[in-house]
């Protein structure tokens, strides 16, 4: 395949009748954030043994944004440094200054669009490609993405060619410990609003991992096909997404065929302007015993936003099939002040032996989060998880479920808008 689809879009992109119209105004905008995190870790992403201290520290992101826009084109850099207070020496000659963000979207008119560089995937609920946000550094991608967005239908196709830096000779192996997860990445995504209050999407997602060695290289590919539906009619709000993933991937020195499934319902009430409930139900398939790749990889999403706030599955080390139940309670009393209360309960997809004893329940998970709007542009925001776990969560993630296990944390995000022209 090699670079098949570059030289497509190099045809493509000349050969796009685009008449340039006449410039509308110019707008350019610089915005800052400030998001120090204070965290307490006594057993968040891996369970703690009896006896082990937790841990604390304070991580902070500081980033820069630039954005230009004009009738035709958008240009958006984006620069960031992210660590841990105290980690670089108070006289620091290797600043990690990077850019997180560089892209550019040019508009050809109709709703057909090119957007390419350094950018944030985010297709609908983050399931399977999202910002990942919580995330001191966040995540990004080096892709090419064209588009087709008019009334109430978008659709995309995104597409990536990783290496590892500038060749001239020695093929195309890529190693993806040094960088970028996949080799190569094709998704087509449609979304359409096909009613007042429902709306589909679909998605073909085939990414390429490389296996082999620099002499003998070889690109297996993966691809990942479903779809996400909404409906909100009055004060409920139903969705549902479904996902199969199929082809091969290595697994150990070994490369095996994949079938896999995941499929996920939310119902949620809204009571009143202060109160709202909702019920979830996840399920990832899984089974270590398979003699195929039967455990979901739900890629690159924001994990954190749907496998609990301790992070143990998915966000964390974590390739096993998981069955999650939750119970939300959200409650905003005023326009600055807003509390979630979540409950989660996982499970396995497959048995579980324990001193011959077969289970599959890993435990409960109770989390807490509330916001508070300090001033335009200040948000603090406070939470706190603990999991109760089982013996069998001992066997699958490790730990003691004995030992209490919890994690608080305190954040502050300063997200001005600083400057901002137009002529």
């Amino acid at each position: 395949m090699k670079t098949f689809y570059w030289s497509f879009v190099l045809m493509l992109l000349p050969s796009m009748a685009y008449t340039q119209t006449t410039e509308k105004e110019n707008e350019f905008s610089m915005s800052m954030q400030i998001r120090p995190r204070a965290e307490y870790r006594n057993g968040a992403l891996v369970p703690r043994n009896e006896g082990q201290k937790a841990a604390s520290f304070i991580n902070n992101r500081a980033r820069l944004s630039l954005d230009y826009k004009r009738s035709d084109l958008e240009i958006k850099m984006s620069a960031q440094h992210v660590g841990v207070w105290g980690q670089d020496p108070q006289i620091d000659k290797n600043g990690r200054f990077i850019l997180n963000e560089a892209w550019a979207k040019l508009d050809f008119g109709k709703g057909v669009f090119a957007q390419l560089g350094r950018q944030s995937l985010v297709y609908d609920d983050e399931r399977l490609l999202g910002s990942l946000d919580w995330n001191v550094a966040g995540r990004f991608h080096d892709a090419l993405k064209l588009g087709y967005e008019a009334g109430k239908h978008k659709m995309h196709l995104v597409l990536a060619f990783n290496q590892n830096d500038e060749k001239t000779i020695g093929g195309n192996y890529y190693d993806p410990s040094k960088a970028q997860p996949y080799k190569t990445m094709q998704t087509l995504w449609y979304n359409g609003q096909w009613a007042k209050n429902f709306n589909a999407s679909l998605l073909f997602m085939n990414v390429g991992y490389e296996t082999g060695t620099p002499e003998k290289g070889k690109t297996n590919y993966m691809p990942t096909t479903g779809t996400y539906l909404t409906y909100t009619p009055g004060n409920w709000t139903l969705n549902g997404s479904a996902y199969y993933q199929f082809g091969k991937r290595k697994v150990g020195d070994e490369v095996k065929k994949v079938s896999a499934y995941m499929f996920g319902v939310k119902v949620g009430y809204k009571i009143n302007q202060q109160w709202s409930v909702s019920i979830l139900t996840d399920y990832l398939s899984g089974d270590p015993e398979s003699s195929k790749v039967s455990t979901f990889d739900p890629l690159y999403g924001t994990h954190h936003k749907f496998y609990g706030g301790m992070d143990y599955f998915y966000a964390s080390a974590y390739n096993k099939g998981l069955w999650d139940k939750q119970l939300s309670v959200d409650f905003k009393p005023t326009s600055r002040w807003a509390l979630s209360l979540n409950y989660h309960h996982f499970s396995t997809t497959y048995d579980v032996t324990v001193e011959g004893d077969e289970g599959r329940s890993l435990g409960s998970e109770f989390d807490l989060q509330v916001d508070y709007t300090v001033m335009k542009d200040v948000k603090l925001t406070v939470g706190y998880s603990t999991m109760l776990g089982t013996k069998y969560m001992d066997v699958v993630k490790g730990g003691n479920h004995d030992a209490w296990q919890d994690w608080g944390w305190v954040s502050l995000n300063i997200n001005p808008r600083i400057f901002f022209a137009k002529w």
